[in-house]
């Protein structure tokens, strides 16, 4: 996120700890292809959480759980996913969640032919195919790891020339097919961008058909918020369907674990694990 994880092996998010898990229902209404389904209840987040580009080892998550932090972000997968995940198995993913973590699975696809992140591209004659498919592989990661129906996958777009027009139609063909072949899987979509443009890009869009319903905005203003800093129309992204990275490259130590990541401000759905 701060700064191409592929390409610099690093990626860091925060979640605040000061709320508890709700259940809600948040979200659904934004994504139009999930309206005929029941699905299960939304399990939701508000708090500071993190994220650092491989997931850390139980010791630390442990180390960790100090009441800072009450969430953790980690990368399942994608062609473009820029660390190894020695730690990251259906174990550790119990583990960390009997200790007491939220956590929100990442997905880093192909990225925009038009942005400078990512080996694997989107182009515009096959972002309907790849978009689906790698839907149907983050399912996959995800229920391999015990992350249940009913949660969110949120998918890593970097930073883009947005005014370039064929690269972003292509990129919202990409996005709406990994939406709509995921609440096909019954799994909420999330969305993490910048506000400069990959954000703004769903923000934005005239058509919200099959658009994630979740978004999670990238400003290092360091401000812990997700409502007097959002960019866009108030009533967009209500319901705790937020999430916003304020800070990045956080090197930080607890209980003697040092860990390098960036904060967010979160109020949006995490995983269901149990």
């Amino acid at each position: 996120m701060a700064g191409h994880r592929q390409s610099r092996k690093r990626r860091h998010i925060t979640w605040a700890v000061a709320g508890a898990a709700v259940v809600a229902g948040a979200g659904i209404a934004a994504q139009t292809s999930m309206a005929a389904t029941t699905w299960p209840a939304q399990k939701t987040y508000t708090g500071r959480a993190f994220d650092t580009c491989a997931a850390p080892s139980l010791a630390a998550m442990k180390a960790w759980h100090t009441g800072f932090y009450g969430a953790a972000a980690v990368y399942i997968g994608g062609k473009n996913r820029g660390c190894p995940q020695p730690n990251l198995n259906a174990s550790w993913v119990k583990s960390v969640s009997t200790v007491g973590w939220k956590l929100i699975p990442l997905y880093v696809g192909a990225q925009p032919s038009c942005g400078s992140g990512g080996s694997e591209k989107i182009s515009a004659s096959t972002a309907a195919t790849v978009g689906k498919s790698e839907a149907d592989d983050a399912v996959a990661k995800a229920s391999a790891l015990g992350i249940k129906a009913g949660s969110p996958i949120y998918l890593d777009m970097e930073s883009y020339d947005t005014t370039n027009t064929s690269c972003n139609n292509a990129v919202l063909t990409y996005v709406r097919a990994f939406d709509k072949e995921l609440h096909a899987k019954t799994y909420r979509t999330g969305y993490y961008g910048f506000t400069s443009s990959s954000a703004k890009a769903i923000a934005t869009a005239t058509d919200k058909t099959d658009l994630p319903g979740n978004l999670w905005y990238a400003l290092w203003d360091k401000q812990n918020t997700t409502t007097t800093d959002w960019p866009w129309g108030s009533t967009q992204f209500t319901d705790h369907s937020r999430a916003h990275q304020y800070l990045v490259n956080s090197k930080e130590t607890r209980n003697g674990y040092t860990i390098t990541v960036d904060r967010d401000a979160w109020d949006a759905p995490v995983a269901i694990t149990s």
